[in-house]
């Protein structure tokens, strides 16, 4: 194919694809949440049903996967366990209260106006995400529960997963009686076909939303001509404070670091306060390293145990998604406090703690998107928010913050109700 022609056909799929997303999300706007819930089932039973051929494809994802490293390969595996969770992850998108219609606010003025904030869809969202194949399953439903259209574009890697994912969704939609279009997915891989959602397909998307690495929300954040709902690398802290009990905290940090290193909540950094060092530090270190954990730190923490290698101040900014974690020692929370707002993202960190007055402290002085007492960073995920799933954490400050499920894929019109009044 010549590369004349091949600019036409991305032209020409950037036109139908954003003409008929606009329609279907007319279409949308129209329903009821009981129908929206029939074809969120629909959709569950039907990705279980399609489980062998999902299985199938992932397969040969992975078979084109051998030069990716574990993280990555660990994003994009499927197995029975995996597409399981995903359609009950659709099911439990079924089953949350439907947003739409929700009133914000409500409120009258003196001369007898009445107000009502509403929530209402967006419209038409552009998806692009790499690797995680899942990721077709919740932004679709999430977007379908909020009353929106979507068009997808997953990363290379998992392509033939996707179309996997696609098509039984698209028979989910088929059997309930919905247009298909509500949920589409790019087919294919050619990266100018990004370009053309970041452009808006010539009006038709409202709003995108990158899921991925570092350099793909940054292209996203520099190129697009539409609104930008995105989030940063999970740069994630634990803080262990001098009142932390120890064994709960051995258990958080394991926890924390190692049930998926290749999650956007796992967590990166690692600060010991210097009076539980000899005690609580010493054991978390062990911990981890006996687990197959490489622990890198400060002067302080290498004399802990001698398997620690030394850290750089680039290990303190880094997003490892590996069994590595940057540990040091602080004076105190101030301290640890000051290293999460020079170093993190604004994306997760935690405070382990028995002391109550600290912990709100933290709290309230940590300015990221989710801040934990005696909890995992690995709750960063809209599943364990009850949202059912979640198309990512947006460490931003506008419109959404945290985990984006589907109350956050709306926006929201204000209604005023008069009787005759007229401004003078």
């Amino acid at each position: 194919m010549t590369a004349a022609n091949e600019i036409s056909d991305i032209a020409a799929l950037r036109a139908a694809l954003g003409r008929r997303a606009r329609m279907a999300a007319n279409a949308l706007a129209k329903l009821d949440a009981a129908a929206r819930t029939r074809a969120l089932e629909a959709i569950a039973a039907a990705v279980r049903a399609a489980a062998p051929d999902i299985l199938k494809a992932n397969q040969a994802d992975m078979a084109r996967a051998a030069d990716l490293s574990g993280a990555m390969r660990d994003r994009l595996l499927l197995n029975e366990a995996r597409v399981a969770a995903m359609a009950d992850g659709v099911a439990a998108i079924a089953a949350i209260p439907d947003p739409l219609g929700a009133v914000i606010a409500e409120w009258e003025q003196p001369n007898g106006l009445k107000f009502q904030r509403v929530r209402v869809p967006v419209g038409v969202i552009g998806i692009v995400y790499e690797s995680r194949p899942n990721v077709t399953a919740d932004a679709g439903a999430l977007t379908l529960r909020s009353g929106n259209a979507v068009i997808l574009r997953g990363g290379s890697e998992s392509l033939e997963s996707s179309r996997a994912i696609h098509a039984a969704m698209i028979a989910g939609l088929k059997a309930a009686g919905l247009p298909e279009d509500a949920i589409q997915l790019v087919p294919t891989s050619d990266r100018a076909a990004v370009g053309a959602m970041l452009t808006g397909l010539d009006g038709a998307i409202d709003v995108m939303i990158p899921r991925g690495g570092k350099s793909l929300v940054a292209r996203v954040q520099a190129e697009a001509r539409v609104p930008v709902l995105s989030h940063l690398e999970g740069l994630n802290t634990t803080y262990i404070h001098a009142d932390a009990e120890i064994a709960k905290a051995r258990a958080i940090v394991l926890n924390a670091k190692l049930r998926r290193t290749g999650v956007c909540g796992a967590t990166e950094t690692l600060l010991i306060d210097d009076a539980v060092l000899a005690t609580t530090g010493r054991a978390v270190i062990a911990d981890l390293l006996d687990a197959g954990c490489a622990v890198r730190g400060d002067a302080a923490i290498r004399a802990l145990d001698a398997r620690v290698t030394p850290a750089s101040e680039a290990d303190f900014r880094t997003e490892f998604l590996d069994s590595i974690i940057a540990v040091k020692a602080v004076a105190g929370a101030d301290q640890a406090i000051a290293h999460i707002a020079a170093h993190g993202t604004q994306h997760t960190d935690a405070i382990l703690t028995e002391n109550r007055a600290v912990a709100e402290d933290f709290l309230a002085r940590v300015d990221s998107a989710i801040v934990l007492w005696n909890a995992s960073t690995q709750f960063a995920d809209g599943g364990e928010f009850g949202f059912g799933a979640e198309i990512g954490i947006a460490t931003g400050k506008l419109h959404a913050r945290g985990p984006v499920g589907a109350a956050e894929l709306t926006t929201y019109k204000t209604l005023v109700r008069g009787t005759g009044q007229t401004r003078p």
